[in-house]
């Protein structure tokens, strides 16, 4: 694994702390239509840098597997993956649900996504080796 993109990735990579997307957004923007822009642009960044994390995770899990001649730990972060992917979509699905259909469904949508995935990525970063 490349040990200076990894600190590039954490020093420049979108991963704030965590906080709720629709407010960060509300901030500077006032209209529910904005709002939803920004939250899915959010939502895109914090995919991105989430993304970037798991292929070093990959990368650690692949020397790994590789140092110790077993076929672990990279079956095992794929797995894991899988199943985040799945409780992410099930979560916030649920949550959109909470808002009966109305407007603010896909932000809220959105927002918990991005929230998610700060947390996932968080918890790639914390997961290296």
């Amino acid at each position: 694994m490349n040990r200076l993109a990894l600190v590039a990735l954490l020093t420049l990579s979108p991963l704030s702390a965590l906080a709720d997307a629709s407010s960060e957004c509300a901030l500077d923007l006032g209209s529910q239509v904005e709002i939803a822009d920004c939250v899915a642009a959010t939502e895109i960044k914090a995919t991105r840098a989430m993304e970037m994390m798991l292929e070093f995770a990959k990368s650690s899990a692949q020397e790994l597997d590789e140092m110790t001649g077993r076929v672990v730990a990279l079956p095992a972060l794929e797995a894991s993956q899988t199943a985040w992917e799945a409780y992410r979509d099930a979560q916030c699905d649920y949550v959109g649900a909470g808002f009966g259909g109305g407007s603010g469904t896909g932000i809220a949508i959105r927002s918990c996504r991005v929230e998610l995935t700060r947390a996932r990525t968080k918890e790639l970063r914390a997961q290296l080796r």
